[in-house]
Protein backbone atom coordinates (compact mmCIF):
# COMPACT_ATOMS: atom_id res chain seq x y z
CA UNK A 1 0.00 0.00 0.00
CA UNK A 2 1.23 3.39 -0.57
CA UNK A 3 1.47 6.54 1.37
CA UNK A 4 -1.44 8.06 0.11
CA UNK A 5 -3.32 5.22 -0.63
CA UNK A 6 -2.58 5.19 3.42
CA UNK A 7 -3.68 8.47 3.85
CA UNK A 8 -6.67 8.18 2.09
CA UNK A 9 -7.42 5.55 4.25
CA UNK A 10 -7.38 7.27 7.49
CA UNK A 11 -9.31 9.76 5.93
CA UNK A 12 -12.35 7.59 4.56
CA UNK A 13 -12.31 5.77 7.45
CA UNK A 14 -12.18 8.19 10.46
CA UNK A 15 -14.89 10.41 8.84
CA UNK A 16 -17.00 7.85 7.19
CA UNK A 17 -16.42 8.66 3.62
CA UNK A 18 -15.66 7.87 0.01
CA UNK A 19 -12.46 8.90 -1.84
CA UNK A 20 -14.38 11.05 -4.36
CA UNK A 21 -15.22 13.36 -0.99
CA UNK A 22 -11.24 13.85 -0.19
CA UNK A 23 -9.87 16.43 -2.53
CA UNK A 24 -10.63 19.92 -0.77
CA UNK A 25 -11.88 18.86 2.37
CA UNK A 26 -11.79 21.49 5.03
CA UNK A 27 -12.12 21.08 8.75
CA UNK A 28 -15.36 21.27 9.77
CA UNK A 29 -16.93 21.06 6.50
CA UNK A 30 -18.79 18.10 7.40
CA UNK A 31 -20.05 17.12 10.29
CA UNK A 32 -17.79 14.11 11.35
CA UNK A 33 -14.44 16.78 11.51
CA UNK A 34 -15.24 18.73 14.55
CA UNK A 35 -12.67 19.17 17.22
CA UNK A 36 -12.87 15.06 18.73
CA UNK A 37 -12.76 14.07 15.05
CA UNK A 38 -9.55 16.11 14.07
CA UNK A 39 -8.08 14.46 17.51
CA UNK A 40 -9.34 10.70 16.15
CA UNK A 41 -8.37 11.73 12.78
CA UNK A 42 -4.22 12.70 14.29
CA UNK A 43 -4.59 9.83 16.30
CA UNK A 44 -5.23 7.62 13.35
CA UNK A 45 -2.52 9.47 10.78
CA UNK A 46 0.29 8.71 13.92
CA UNK A 47 -1.19 5.30 14.05
CA UNK A 48 -0.54 4.78 10.33
CA UNK A 49 2.31 6.17 9.82
CA UNK A 50 4.16 5.63 12.93
CA UNK A 51 4.84 8.76 14.06
CA UNK A 52 3.91 11.84 16.67
CA UNK A 53 2.82 15.27 15.41
CA UNK A 54 3.66 18.24 17.10
CA UNK A 55 1.03 20.13 18.31
CA UNK A 56 1.84 23.18 15.96
CA UNK A 57 1.15 20.63 13.45
CA UNK A 58 -2.07 19.33 14.75
CA UNK A 59 -3.30 22.56 14.97
CA UNK A 60 -2.39 23.82 10.94
CA UNK A 61 -3.72 20.29 9.48
CA UNK A 62 -6.64 22.65 8.84
CA UNK A 63 -7.18 20.71 5.24
CA UNK A 64 -6.80 16.80 3.15
CA UNK A 65 -3.91 19.01 1.10
CA UNK A 66 -2.32 20.87 4.19
CA UNK A 67 -1.92 17.32 5.80
CA UNK A 68 -0.31 16.07 3.15
CA UNK A 69 1.88 19.01 3.19
CA UNK A 70 2.61 18.57 6.58
CA UNK A 71 3.21 15.08 6.61
CA UNK A 72 5.64 15.43 3.59
CA UNK A 73 7.48 18.41 5.15
CA UNK A 74 7.98 17.49 8.84
CA UNK A 75 7.70 14.09 8.77
CA UNK A 76 9.53 12.73 5.41
CA UNK A 77 6.33 10.95 4.49
CA UNK A 78 6.61 11.12 0.53
CA UNK A 79 3.55 11.28 -1.22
Amino acid sequence: MTNLEKYNEVFCKTFEITEDKLAGLKYQDIDAWDSVGHMTLVANLEDAFDIMMETDDIIDLSSYEKGQEILAKNYEVEF
